[in-house]
């Protein structure tokens, strides 16, 4: 068995303007003040990497990683979760996304999603060059505004959708492949790929790629009433990354899964800080180490209620509480016998 790797920071949800969360050298300090020995890194934010570099400079990615190093903290994976988004938009959310893109592609969907592809594709070549072997991603959506099959849904939309999704990842996915990185798609509503239903959807399209793996989030299930431990026995040879972030789901007479339209504070299933919640990551960290998962447990702070830096201090220590140093050995060896050929074959009769 193996010790997952702990506790790390994503740093999406805390990186600003203001100090000390405006630059790579100071928010790694903080982070590794909060009790962090890890961070994983949004690579949209160009206060924290410069993803041009990093894709193309080995040199950058030794000095950008050794400064952090130096700060107290690992880099544990890089994120395109924005730019993956971008990969696979309906036109219904053109709008709403276009802000995630560069300002040059914005209003040309085509233009966008071109620049999606080569975001990606540089974030794993600088994950290769990091000597980092698995990458955050979402996946995109062509079908979310039809998963209430209400109206009824054209025969063959859901499939057109996902062969065209596929299609898209695919190039994708063999970049990952030459680099030898994972991408790991968080399964996540508003994606296509948000239970494990439509990520096996997915993987068929792709002919089971090697590359295409999963990021798993427990807090995501909880909202969606998923078996969130199920899901771990479930996809135990694919989970190569793992969010620890905590939820809560109490449905009243009012609202439930769909949240009524309200904000985050006001739905019956919202995401809260670790802890806080309902999750059980006692039972989750006692699976992750059956099943030898050695990467990152990675803290993804969401809270509609909790200060961010509290919510961040908390995380850190509460991970280190979860975290198991796995056993090297058997609590029974103190009562082992020896192997003894003959002595089995008489235990069981066998002449």
């Amino acid at each position: 068995m193996k010790t997952i790797k702990g506790p790390a920071l994503f740093l999406a949800q805390f990186a600003g303007d203001e100090a000390p969360f405006n630059s790579w050298d100071s928010i790694t300090k903080w982070a590794a003040d909060c009790g962090y020995k890890g961070v994983q890194v949004p690579t949209w934010d160009a206060r924290l990497i410069d993803l041009e570099k990093a894709a193309t400079s080995k040199g950058y990615c030794e000095d950008w990683a050794g400064q952090a190093r130096a700060n107290g903290v690992e880099v544990t994976e890089l994120s395109t979760h924005l730019q993956g988004q971008l990969v696979a938009v309906h036109p219904a959310y053109d709008d709403a996304f276009d802000g995630f893109a560069a300002p040059e592609v914005r209003g040309n969907p085509k233009a966008r999603q071109e620049w999606a592809v080569d975001q990606v594709k540089k974030a794993l070549t600088a994950s290769k060059k990091l000597g980092i072997g698995a990458h955050a991603t979402f996946s995109g959506a062509l079908a979310w505004p039809y998963v209430y099959p209400w109206p009824q849904r054209p025969a063959g939309l859901v499939e057109q959708a996902f062969d065209e999704l596929a299609k898209r990842w695919l190039p994708i996915l063999d970049h990952a492949e030459d680099c030898g990185v994972d991408v790991c798609y968080e399964i996540h509503p508003g994606e296509d790929l948000h239970d494990g239903v439509t990520y096996e959807m997915f993987l068929e399209r792709t002919g089971n790629h090697a590359r295409a793996n999963m990021l798993y989030d427990p807090s995501h299930y909880v909202l969606q009433c998923m078996d969130y431990l199920d899901n771990i026995d479930i996809y135990k040879d694919r989970i190569r990354m793992f969010h620890v972030k905590d939820a809560e789901f109490n449905p009243t007479g009012r609202q439930g899964v769909y949240g009524g339209y309200q904000s985050w504070v006001d739905r019956a299933g919202r995401f809260r800080s670790l802890g806080d919640g309902q999750v059980d990551f006692g039972a989750i960290f006692s699976k992750m180490a059956a099943i030898d998962f050695d990467g990152w447990a990675v803290v993804e702070w969401e809270c509609a209620l909790k200060h961010p830096e509290d919510g961040a201090r908390e995380g850190a220590q509460f991970v280190k509480d979860h975290i198991i140093r796995v056993t090297e050995r058997a609590f029974d060896d103190f009562a082992d016998s020896g192997a003894d050929t003959a002595l089995n074959a008489k235990m069981m009769g066998i002449s």
